[in-house]
């Protein structure tokens, strides 16, 4: 089913949900839109409603104001999409970005999640990195603008992990173009500073390593210790996994089994 909401600014959002139970969120990463979370859903729909949105930026939650991309707005987004759907809590899954905003969600409403798993969570920048950070974006903004999408994406695809890089060139044909460009406003904003902060987001909470240098695995394996309720999942992102159906089968059954365990003991 298609889902039409408004986030916490009012801007239209969009999402797409099926299936029956115990709600779960998949959060996508950020360059492809909620069809690459369709085989993981899928997964984890044989005893769970799952909740699709199409991030703000990609897919059809189209936004073009700049203004609009900060962690804590992604967080009220997500907020306001499980109040519209009626719900009290969700397990959030997340991969890249939205592995991130699954984190910031916990930190800010622990109450409305009931366990996450977070796939190739993104590593947390000092201070040199972020300024780095910030000139990619603002080159990737330059490019979208002077281009395109396939112009902006055209010098990183080849660095990304190959999962990555098949899912961002799947989702090109549907990216809004001013969206994209709007998007990399989300440079300059910080999730977190350190994983000190991590600390205090008492949610069960899946690590699922990724393996690449933006997702790095001994990232992964420092957040789950630092959560205090963090595991490090035995399945990962290898380089071996080169499509989204790859990726379903390689960490829904272990995310699957997590989730209901969770979900069973807070029912």
């Amino acid at each position: 089913m298609d889902v039409s909401y408004r986030g916490a600014d009012a801007w239209p959002l969009y999402a797409h949900t099926f299936g029956a139970g115990p709600a779960i969120m998949l959060l996508h990463g950020g360059g492809p839109d909620h069809r690459s979370l369709l085989p993981l859903a899928e997964q984890l729909s044989d005893a769970s409603t799952v909740v699709l949105p199409d991030l703000r930026g990609f897919g059809r939650s189209v936004c073009t104001d700049p203004a609009c991309f900060t962690w804590a707005r992604y967080t009220a987004d997500v907020i306001a999409l499980i109040d519209h759907l009626g719900l009290h809590k969700v397990s959030l899954v997340g991969t890249g970005m939205g592995s991130t905003i699954a984190l910031r969600v916990a930190a800010a409403h622990p109450d409305r999640v009931s366990a996450m798993a977070l796939i190739s969570v993104e590593d947390i920048e000092d201070d040199e990195a972020k300024a780095a950070e910030v000139a990619f974006f603002e080159a990737f903004a330059a490019r979208v603008v002077a281009g395109g999408p396939q112009a902006a994406w055209g010098p990183v695809l080849p660095a990304l992990a190959p999962l990555i890089g098949a899912l961002v060139r799947e989702a090109i044909p549907r990216c809004d173009p001013a969206s994209l460009a709007a998007f990399c406003a989300i440079g300059y904003d910080r999730a977190f500073r350190s994983v000190d902060e991590l600390r205090s987001i008492d949610v069960p909470a899946l690590v699922v390593p990724g393996d690449d240098a933006r997702h790095p695995s001994r990232f992964a394996a420092e957040v789950a210790r630092a959560l205090p309720r963090g595991h490090l999942a035995s399945a990962c992102v290898s380089a071996e996994l080169r499509t989204a159906d790859d990726l379903g089968e390689a960490v829904g059954p272990e995310i699957r089994r997590f989730l209901a365990a969770h979900n069973a003991s807070s029912g």
